[in-house]
């Protein structure tokens, strides 16, 4: 749901964009509390994912395709501020390189896709995880409705935009209708990859899942004559009163070696996704794309201010090869998202260390 340029009027779009604005600045003081040393490069990989992850256009209905949006998806992984973060800097490269999203609608693109996704996504996946068993299984299911629910939000969103700005006189309960009807079908899809995605993360690294910091952890049960109790819990070996800060410091480089192959997976995970498997992706509009050519919202769609990108529609300018030119314009989006979303989240982080004068204790642990 990439709103272009023209469908939106000035005004709308500049106080979308201010809005936009605000909420990354909310979101930037925001994730200091949700990022770490083992978060921050977790984030840049689920930026890079969901990029990666847009690329792959699902056909809904003859004709229509839809694709991930990835709010639920990041609020679950990193957290609700991280999350607004991550799809900003997602839709920033898509717009300025991939001249994917209008440059003058890119707050209205955040505001529908990076905001209202994220709020709605996060607001009913803590409401089911909060009255569901505290299992896995439960986790798993909430993430689907939770992202199920944030695509057609989201298309309602867009639909309220349009109807104080929108750029051609159509009927907006048709536009509703229309909008928040095929988005339902997009959602299913949006569901089912956000709950396989959370459930595989769930499986081996259920530490680093935000969205279940605290509902998952159980004490450890012993069957004792037939009886389950609670296990002891562990102890740890004193430390020699003579251990110096200094003695500590290997405890952060073994978080990073224990993530380390974890990270390494997802990112290539995220290199077929965008460098091979999107060439077998739907080729038919998507769901926005089919309801302004229907209704007639596209009359005075203009073009996009970054066309003569290199780029430009997923694709390398000067590679013939419809293969290779898409799989390489994947890796490329791919590559500069992660290290873009990695450097803007270390520096958050950094923030955070500052503020607090250096790297706290706890840090440590949590790593």
């Amino acid at each position: 749901m990439h709103v272009p340029d023209g469908f939106i009027d000035a005004p709308v779009s500049v106080a979308a964009g201010v809005f936009a604005a605000g909420a990354v600045a909310v979101s930037l003081r925001g994730a200091r509390r949700e990022l770490d040393e083992r978060t921050a490069p977790l984030a840049g990989l689920v930026a890079a994912f969901i990029f990666a992850v847009q690329m792959l256009n699902f056909p809904v209905a003859a004709g229509t395709s839809g694709h991930l949006m990835g709010g639920a998806l990041a609020a679950i992984l990193v957290g609700p501020y991280t999350a607004v973060l991550c799809l900003s800097v997602v839709l920033l490269m898509q717009g300025i390189f991939f001249a994917d999203g209008g440059l003058t609608a890119l707050g209205v693109n955040i505001t529908v896709m990076g905001v209202v996704t994220v709020v709605v996504a996060y607001g009913v996946f803590r409401l089911l995880t909060g009255v569901l068993p505290r299992t896995r299984r439960s986790a798993t299911a909430s993430a689907f409705v939770a992202a199920l629910v944030s695509v057609p939000a989201s298309a309602a969103a867009f639909t309220l935009l349009y109807w104080i700005g929108g750029t051609t006189d159509i009927p907006i309960g048709k536009v509703f209708t229309a909008m928040v009807g095929v988005h339902v079908l997009i959602g299913i899809g949006e569901a089912v990859i956000t709950a396989l995605t959370v459930g595989a993360v769930l499986a081996v690294r259920p530490d680093l899942v935000h969205g279940v910091q605290g509902t998952l952890t159980a004490p450890l049960k012993l069957r004792v004559d037939g009886e389950l109790v609670d296990a002891p819990a562990p102890t740890r070996e004193p430390e020699p009163a003579t251990a110096h800060r200094s003695n500590r410091e290997p405890e952060p480089a073994t978080a990073h070696r224990s993530n380390r192959g974890f990270l390494i997976t997802g990112l290539v995970s995220a290199f077929l996704l965008a460098g091979f498997v999107s060439f077998y992706a739907s080729a038919s509009p998507d769901g926005l794309e089919r309801v302004a050519a229907d209704q007639g919202i596209d009359e005075k769609a203009e073009e996009h201010g970054a066309a003569d990108s290199p780029l430009a529609d997923y694709g390398v300018g000067d590679i013939a090869n419809a293969r290779l030119s898409g799989g390489l314009a994947g890796v490329i989006g791919v590559s500069a998202t992660v290290v873009v979303g990695t450097g803007v989240f270390w520096v958050v982080r950094r923030r955070r260390e500052d503020e607090r004068g250096g790297p706290t204790r706890s840090d440590h642990e949590n790593a």
